[in-house]
């Protein structure tokens, strides 16, 4: 959320100004893993929560990174599930465990073939991921690949949770083109399509971070991500309206990305959004619709014939600033003679 005032909206450094009905973020950031506690021994429980509320728990830390590179599975799943706990809530714990050298070993047990090895390792990372510290670390340390097979051949858990750590390294700028080389994006669309409510959630901000580089924008075209965006946004009690709508109006700076929105049935849905969502989801809407119609007569006739024009007269005259601003543009246009050219016009509307 923007500090300035409640009408603003700001998500990863993008400003979203003059949305009203703002009470909730569109994205919630993926914060430390919601994984159940794992099962331990009364003295392994007590020996955790002591260290947990001690301020000296380097002695422990340096013992659970050896125990990471254990012969026992066991011993490894234990260590790992506990350097997780430790990192969850305390940033000062991250810390301590990175400069322990726990992530080298942590990325190795990413590679498990033992699925829940293999999601306490992501889970960990995840956590220590948290830190900003950590990030170039914890990417120079070789992690974006075995993310990426944690986000494709993991349990549930393990997808949801790489998916965030994905998106916390995707913070450094140049990380977001090697995620997106590393064949993330395919996953992270299949994510959005079948996942559940968290992963699809997981999904969708992940895609937004990644989905600022043009690259990785047609990665997403192509891998067929307006049809669970546009099934999300049509489904108005999904509670990814926002979400899909938000990762919907990065990608159509593109024509591919328009063209694809368009055939997979996007503006019928766009227009009624228009006409029944949201304040937010409203002003989002009229942006992408003024995207796509900015230079194509025939999505200007498409959008026309869909009843575009009433609602966003009524939205011009009782939406937010932004929004009345975006419909007024895009009223222009669709009166415009089809053989017209209308977008110099709306050059100067931001979007």
């Amino acid at each position: 959320m923007g500090t300035e005032s409640p009408s603003n909206f700001t998500y990863m450094g993008r400003n979203f100004s003059d949305i009203k009905d703002d009470s909730s973020s569109a994205f919630s950031d993926c914060n430390s893993d919601i994984s159940g506690e794992f099962a331990t021994t009364s003295s392994q429980s007590r020996r955790l929560f002591l260290a947990c509320a001690s301020e000296n728990s380097d002695e422990l830390i340096r013992n659970l990174v050896s125990d990471l590179e254990s012969c026992s599975i066991d011993e490894q799943k234990q260590a790992a599930m506990e350097l997780r706990l430790l990192a969850k809530n305390k940033s000062e714990n991250r810390i301590k465990i990175a400069k322990a050298g726990a992530i080298k070993p942590l990325i190795s047990i990413i590679l498990s073939s033992d699925p829940q090895l293999q999601e306490y390792g992501v889970t960990a990372i995840l956590n220590l991921s948290l830190c900003d510290e950590n990030k170039e670390l914890i990417t120079m340390s070789g992690a974006i690949k075995p993310l990426v097979r944690a986000l494709r051949s993991g349990t549930p858990t393990a997808k949801e949770n790489a998916a965030c750590a994905l998106l916390r390294l995707s913070m450094i700028e140049d990380n977001k083109v090697a995620i997106g080389r590393s064949g993330a994006i395919p996953l992270l669309v299949n994510l959005l399509e079948i996942g559940n409510f968290r992963g699809k959630k997981d999904a969708s901000t992940a895609l937004y971070s990644l989905c600022s580089v043009k690259e990785n924008k047609i990665r997403a075209v192509q891998s067929g991500i307006m049809k669970p965006l546009i099934e999300s946004m049509a489904d108005l009690g999904s509670n990814m309206v926002d979400k899909s709508a938000f990762v919907m109006s990065i990608l159509v700076s593109v024509p591919e990305a328009k063209t694809s929105m368009v055939e997979e049935g996007g503006i019928p849905v766009l227009v009624e959004i228009v006409e029944v969502g949201t304040q937010r989801q409203k002003e989002i809407a009229v942006s992408i619709l003024l995207q796509v119609c900015e230079e194509s007569i025939v999505y200007r006739t498409m959008v026309a014939r869909e009843g575009a024009i009433p609602p966003l007269v009524a939205l011009s005259q009782s939406g937010t600033n932004r929004a009345k601003q975006k419909a007024e543009a895009l009223i222009e246009l669709l009166r415009q003679p089809r053989s017209g050219n209308g977008a110099a016009r709306t050059a100067q509307v931001s979007v």
